[in-house]
């Protein structure tokens, strides 16, 4: 388990700004995601875990050793924390084979230090668990990518350490690349009882992996909890917005019934019927979120009835089973694709709003 409350502030960067990190976090065993966008302090909270990056301020423990303390001056450097490291591009010595990597790995970064006959043999077996073993005698730049990744992978747990930290390994991988990455890191992190960070910007990561989610936003966690709640249930209009899955539509509370759980909103120039929302009064200003999958779409023939909203196609985008819809008021839904194909060339549309998914954030 890690623990770290740590603060760090870099110089402005082209931008002109300043990068700041102020991260309070405790992971669990098992795959914990940190997610966020491009910038959001994702890679300086692994860094900082590893070594590679010294925060000004906080504490950093991992099971019971400390690795870093402002306080008392405690700075572990890289090699004594016993974090297996995978960065995004291959970290792998250019001048030496995959077998001679992972050699170096077990001899200079085990402590204390193995027989030579138990190093040859961790490196054999770790050959093959990784499927490394046709191209152990060639250098890093004769094999393909997915390849360089495995045997980086292999590398970072050869040493038995005692947490992997990953930051975002399967990006440039092809589909099937990544789902077998993807099986892989299951199937370690399962042998091995190993904890894993794993950062990514990527939803369908967490779902495929993650036991535990963090949102990062700026260098701090915004939320936290199992993938499933945290995207049914964002917790602030900033964490919807980070998770991009979410239509939010400004709305003010006109009615509530805490007798009959129901609610009442005005959003532009329509009335919604919603679910009763705890702690909030009738006047407040809200913001609506709801996911495009959550709402549905029909051709328009009338009058719009209770919940719905009459709106024009503005664009459409198909994906593999979907078609995803885009509408004036910017009102994104989501279809099955034979259901769009019956109406792909209507214009006007009819837009209903089930109370039930109705969030006030």
């Amino acid at each position: 388990m890690i623990t770290a409350r740590v603060k760090k502030q870099l110089s402005p960067g082209p931008n002109g700004s300043d990068v700041k990190l102020e991260i309070d976090l405790q992971t669990r065993q098992g795959i914990t995601a940190l997610y966020g966008a491009a910038g959001s302090g994702k890679t300086m909270v692994l860094e900082a875990i590893a070594g590679f990056l010294t925060p000004d301020e906080g504490r950093i423990l991992l099971e019971d050793s400390i690795l870093f303390d402002a306080a008392s001056g405690v700075n572990l450097p890289p090699q004594r924390r016993r974090c297996g490291w995978i960065p995004q591009e291959c970290s792998l010595f250019p001048h030496m084979t995959l077998q001679e990597n992972l050699a170096f790995a077990v001899t200079c970064l085990t402590s204390p230090r193995l027989p030579r006959l138990e190093r040859h043999r961790r490196v054999k077996e770790t050959l093959q668990r990784f499927g490394l073993k046709d191209a152990a005698g060639k250098r890093p730049h004769e094999v393909p990518r997915e390849v360089r990744q495995r045997c980086s992978f292999a590398r970072a747990v050869i040493c038995m350490p005692r947490v992997v930290l990953l930051d975002e390994p399967a990006q440039r991988l092809d589909p099937p690349l990544k789902t077998e990455f993807y099986q892989l890191l299951r199937q370690i992190q399962k042998d091995f009882r190993i904890p894993v960070l794993l950062a990514t910007r990527d939803p369908e990561v967490c779902f495929e992996l993650a036991e535990d989610l963090l949102v990062l936003h700026e260098g701090r966690v915004l939320q936290r909890g199992i993938p499933r709640a945290v995207f049914d249930q964002p917790a602030t209009v900033e964490v919807a917005r980070i998770l991009g899955t979410f239509n939010l539509l400004p709305a003010t509370i006109t009615a509530l019934d805490p007798v009959l759980k129901t609610s009442r909103l005005r959003v532009s120039d329509f009335d919604l019927m919603g679910p009763y929302f705890p702690g909030r009064l009738r006047g407040d200003n809200v913001t609506l979120c709801i996911r495009p999958d959550e709402l549905t779409a029909m051709p328009r023939e009338g009058k719009p009835g209770p919940n719905q909203l009459a709106a024009q196609l503005v664009r459409f985008t198909e994906r593999l089973s979907i078609v995803r819809l885009e509408f004036t008021g910017n009102i994104t839904v989501e279809l099955a694709r034979a259901e769009f194909e019956r109406y792909r060339h209507n214009k006007d549309w009819l837009i209903h709003f089930p109370p039930q998914y109705l969030r006030a954030l």
